[in-house]
């Protein structure tokens, strides 16, 4: 499945616009605290550790929203916009966009 956060997919023809679809991820509170515990995990004042987390989040945000869009008949989704948003001490990471089928 094509997913791209640009409104078409350069050389095919949009046949159908099936719908909105979103994946969404929650980091519960405990990653803070398990992230917060891993300061000696800094370097060059990245956290790798905090940075997995994040990539499993968006990971986890994107397959949802593909297997989404599947389920619509979908073959690609287009304009897609990632999100994050610090809720009552967790974090969720949102993907959102288009399905559509692609000619």
């Amino acid at each position: 499945m094509i997913v791209t956060t640009t409104p078409s997919v350069e050389g095919r023809r949009i046949e159908a616009y099936l719908g909105i679809v979103v994946g969404e991820a929650i980091l519960g509170a405990n990653v803070f605290r398990d992230l917060f515990a891993q300061v000696r995990d800094i370097v060059g004042g990245r956290s790798s550790a905090y940075e997995a987390s994040l990539a499993e989040a968006r990971e986890t945000a994107l397959r949802e929203l593909q297997e989404r869009a599947a389920k619509l008949g979908a073959n690609a989704v287009i304009g897609v916009d990632l999100d994050y948003e610090v809720i009552n001490n967790m974090l969720m990471v949102s993907a959102s966009g288009t399905a559509v089928r692609l000619g």
